[in-house]
């Protein structure tokens, strides 16, 4: 019971010694944070016989799902920066050019990006693609819902059913907000 005492007089002298000063609650109006979000964008991996039908070589068009990292008010609101980053992986031996096709709600372009890709000669063969979007190419990049990807082949040998390779693309973007 002593020690009981003894400790919650040690309490009582401590807080009754603390400082304390008037806290300025208004400083929550000056908070401004700049956080900074990675997040996957899409991805593919298009085989060399996709790219032939009936004997026939064509251009193929991929379609990816809404991009919901553009959507929202707090984005549009918020967003000051973005960094679209593109890697492109061919193992196929021929050259093409992929294109980037942004489309608005309506399914309409707004604007595109073309990526070159040189045919793959049995070394490591990366291509790297990095755009930044502020001002006016930020406010078209917000009303972005789709992303479609066009792969268009370049001359060169023949691709057949036969063929073999792939053409791997992997992205990613990095925003950046400024909340106040």
């Amino acid at each position: 019971m002593k020690v009981t005492q003894t400790l919650l007089g040690f309490f009582v002298l401590l807080f009754s010694l603390s400082c304390s000063s008037d806290l300025d609650f208004d400083q929550v109006n000056d908070l401004e944070l700049q956080p900074v979000v990675v997040a996957n964008l899409s991805s593919f991996d298009v085989a060399a016989n996709k790219l032939v039908n009936n004997g026939t070589e064509q251009a193929i068009s991929i379609d990816t799902p809404d991009v919901g990292v553009f959507n929202g008010s707090f984005l549009k609101d918020n967003l000051v920066k973005a960094d679209l980053f593109f890697e492109v992986n061919n193992t196929i031996n021929r050259a093409f050019v992929l294109r980037l096709v942004f489309l608005d709600k309506g399914n309409a372009p707004l604007f595109s990006i073309p990526i070159d890709i040189p045919a793959y000669a049995g070394a490591t063969n990366i291509t790297i693609k990095n755009e930044t979007f502020v001002g006016a190419n930020l406010d078209a990049l917000k009303q972005t819902k789709k992303i479609a990807f066009v792969v268009a082949l370049l001359p060169g040998p023949p691709l057949t059913s036969a063929s073999t390779g792939n053409l791997k693309l992997r992205s990613s973007v990095t925003a950046y907000f400024d909340i106040q």
